[in-house]
Order: C-alpha cells, then structure tokens, then sequence
C-alpha cells in the first residue's frame, strides 16, 4: 500500500504539472552536419582537389572576363606590333620580348601580345570544352540511363553502338571532318560537335551499368507496383542516384575535351586564325622552338595547368562523394 503510494508520488513528480509549459527535450549531441557540408569538409582536406578548385575557379574567370582583362593592359590578340621585330621576325630584347607592354612577350613574325593570345584563347578553350562536355553528357545520360532501365533490344543496340565508336579512330574522323568543313563556317560550334559527339561512349556505360542497378531497387520495384509511370520512375527514382557520378564525370571529361581541342588546333585544323587558341599557339610556337622557346612556354603552361587542375579537382569531388574510393587509395 505504501509502495503504491510512494510510486505515485514519483510518477506525478516526474510528470509536468497539468497548464506548465513543455521544454524542448536536450539534444544529446552536436547535430550532424548536412551532406553539402560534408562534401565541403571533405574537399577542404583534401588540398590537392583544393588546389586544382582554387586553378580551374581563376582560369574560368579569366575565361569569362577576357576582353575585358586585354582591355585593361592595353592589348589585344589581334593587333600587328611589328615595331617589337628584328630584321628576322624574331622578338626584340630578351625572353621573347617580354616587356611592361607585353607581359609574356610578343609572337615571331607578327608581334602580337601573347598575354593577349594566352588569355582569348583560355575563352576559345573553355566555350569548346565546356560545350563538348555539356554535348557528349547529354547523349551518354540519355542513352546510358534508358539503356540499363529498359533492357531488351535497345539496351543491345545501345551496347554495340558503343563498342563501335569505342572502337572508332576518333583523332583521325576528328581531322577528316574538321578538314572538310567550309572555311567561311564558325568553327567553334563545328568543333564543339565534332569533339563532343564522339566523347560519350565511356561515360554512358558507367550510366547503363549504374542505372541497371538501381532498377533493381526495392523502391523502384515499389514506385511501379503503385502505377508509376516510366518517366516519373526514370526522373525521381533513377537519376537522383546517379548524380554523382554524373558530376564526376563531367569534372573529368573537361580536360579531355579542351585537351582535343587543342589538338585539333595544333594540327591546323581547328579554329581559324587569326581566332586565339591555346593549341593553334603551341602549334604555331613548334616552328620557333630554338630560336624563341617562350613562345612556346606560356601557352603549353596554360594547357598544362588547367588539365592538371580539373584532374585534381575531378578526383577530389569522386572521393568527396564516395569516400570508399579515397580509402581503398
């Protein structure tokens, strides 16, 4: 009887008087922090995919701001200076002309600023690379993503148009196109579909295997026993898991792409002079190379450092997302 007594003392002790406010409950701990911000900490500590953001942040600065950047030292890629000439089209002074008016010195034969050059043509790199990029990853998540969903005939027919052009000699179609194009046609949209159409095939077998993974999911299976159509399934089902490895991706495709362009450019068959292109530069810079080799420095810097940098960054981003990868290293 006392215990009884006793036991409902305490319980009505411990319970809030009948009109009291309610307290929120303690936290027990620090709340986790959001996935966005994981990501961030992860990249923080990783100081070479810091480097490499750091690198391709500048350069698309640069790239956007380009006219302007000319404008404000005074020179532009297209201006004939053959006052900073010898007698044999060679730069005047030393280190290839390299003056307070042209910080990276001058081209042979014409005189224009390379600083010019280098900084127009981080524009022209950039607009074919990213194009290409965009280009290339639209047609590998349509046709990888449809493929390992729907199966069948058109996940066959899909798989055999990639082994081909896996198997295609993309440099050697690249130059017989752009060989034919017409002169008088823009070239930078023609090279962005030239390089880009060619560069999906790895990217959507990593999709068609991913996304034929996911089908097997549970809530997927559960989304069409509810009558789900496919596109609902595809676009709120499959792709939100995939976007990972589409960012990945498309960090690391860029480099190949700016890359390819300026291949094609060094080979004299991509932009038309006198259009500035890192590639057209160092192909142009070959001819000089004993005589003036920083010609050839800055633009083959140019070329080295954002490759370099979106490969970092690209491979910081894949660990960032799956820190299993960064482990497994």
């Amino acid at each position: 009887m006392h215990t009884s007594t006793r036991d409902a003392r305490t319980l009505s002790a411990a319970t809030p008087a009948e009109g009291a406010p309610l307290t929120p409950p303690t936290p027990l701990g620090p709340a986790a922090p959001s996935t966005s911000r994981q990501l961030l900490n992860r990249l923080r500590a990783d100081r070479a995919a810091t480097l490499g953001a750091i690198i391709v942040a500048l350069t698309t600065l640069v790239a956007l701001f380009a006219p302007w950047i000319t404008r404000a030292f005074g020179v532009d890629p297209y201006t004939y200076d053959l006052d900073a000439l010898d007698a044999s089209g060679l730069p005047l002074g030393r280190f290839g002309g390299i003056s307070a008016a042209h910080p990276f010195g001058v081209e042979p034969q014409t005189g224009r600023d390379l600083f010019a050059i280098v900084v127009e043509g981080t524009r022209t790199s950039f607009s074919i690379g990213m194009g290409a990029t965009v280009l290339s990853m639209v047609v590998a998540i349509a046709l990888g993503v449809s493929a390992g969903y729907f199966g069948g005939w058109w996940d066959a027919l899909v798989s055999r148009l990639t082994d081909i052009t896996l198997g295609f000699p993309h440099l050697v179609f690249m130059i017989a196109v752009s060989a034919i194009v017409p002169a008088t046609a823009p070239r930078v949209p023609i090279m962005i579909l030239i390089i880009g159409i060619l560069g999906w095939p790895s990217t959507a077998r990593v999709l068609r295997s991913r996304a034929l993974s996911l089908r097997s999911r549970t809530y997927v299976g559960a989304s069409r026993a509810m009558g789900a159509s496919q596109w609902h399934v595809v676009t709120r089902q499959i792709l939100p898991g995939l976007v990972a490895t589409i960012i990945v991706f498309t960090t690391l495709s860029i480099p190949g792409k700016i890359t390819a362009e300026a291949a094609l450019s060094f080979l004299g068959v991509g932009v038309s002079p006198p259009t500035p292109s890192w590639g057209r530069a160092i192909g142009s810079a070959v001819t000089w190379v004993s005589t003036d080799p920083w010609y050839l420095l800055f633009p083959g810097a140019a070329l080295f450092l954002v490759t370099l940098a979106f490969n970092l960054f690209g491979d910081g981003l894949r660990d960032a997302l799956d820190p299993r990868t960064g482990e497994a290293r």
